[in-house]
C-alpha cells in the first residue's frame, strides 16, 4: 500500500512538472521586444566605429611604456592574447602588439586557437592592453564587442581613447572610437 501511494505521488509531481514546462513561453522575442527589454540592450555600434584611421597610432608595447594615467592615446594591435580575449556581454577585449606572431602567422603551425599567442607567452605580459569601449559618460558599453564593432579574434584595430593605469602597470584604454583595420 505504501509503495502505491509513493508511486501515485511521484506520478502526480511528474505530471505537474510536465504541465508547467508546457505552459512556459518558448517563442523568441521580436526585435522591438529585445530593444525594450532591460536584459538585452540595443546599442548602435556605429557611433564607436571610426570611418578613417586615426593618425599617430603607436604599438601596444610603446603605449605601455610611455602612456601615463589619463593620457590621450592612439594604439594599434590585434585582438587576442588568450583563448577568450573578450569580456562576455561587454564591449571590452584585449589586444596584442603587432610584433608578436599569432600561431597562424607561423608556417606549418596548425594551432586551433592562434589568437592565444601560445608561441609568444613569455612576451605577452608586456605586449597586451585591455580595450574598453565607453560611452560619453565613461561607462563601459553593455554590448558584446564582436557584435558592436563587427570584429573577431585577430582583427587589427586602431583605438583612440584615454590610458588608464593600475598599480601593477597594466594598461587599459578607455576607447572613444575604434577603427577596424583588418579582419
Amino acid at each position: 500500500m505504501k509503495t502505491k501511494k509513493c508511486f501515485l505521488l511521484l506520478a502526480l509531481v511528474g505530471s505537474l512538472s510536465v504541465l508547467a514546462g508546457c505552459s512556459e513561453q518558448t517563442s523568441t522575442p521580436t526585435v522591438s521586444e529585445q530593444a525594450s527589454s532591460p536584459s538585452v540592450p540595443a546599442v548602435d555600434g556605429t557611433k564607436f566605429l571610426l570611418t578613417t584611421e586615426p593618425e599617430g597610432a603607436n604599438d601596444v608595447i610603446k603605449v605601455r611604456e610611455d602612456a601615463g594615467d589619463g593620457d590621450d592615446v592612439v594604439i594599434v594591435g590585434r585582438i587576442g592574447g588568450s583563448a577568450k580575449p573578450w569580456v562576455e556581454g561587454r564591449a571590452a577585449f584585449s589586444i596584442v602588439d603587432e610584433s608578436l606572431k599569432a600561431c597562424s602567422d607561423i608556417e606549418g603551425d596548425n594551432c586551433p586557437i592562434p589568437w592565444d599567442y601560445c608561441c609568444e607567452t613569455s612576451r605577452l605580459p608586456t605586449a597586451t592592453a585591455l580595450v574598453k569601449v565607453v560611452d560619453e559618460g565613461g561607462v563601459l558599453v553593455k554590448a558584446d564587442a564582436r557584435e558592436l564593432l563587427s570584429v573577431k579574434e585577430l582583427s587589427t584595430v586602431v583605438v583612440k581613447g584615454k590610458a588608464q593605469r593600475d598599480d601593477a602597470g597594466n594598461l587599459t584604454v578607455l576607447a572613444s572610437g575604434v577603427f577596424v583595420k583588418k579582419m
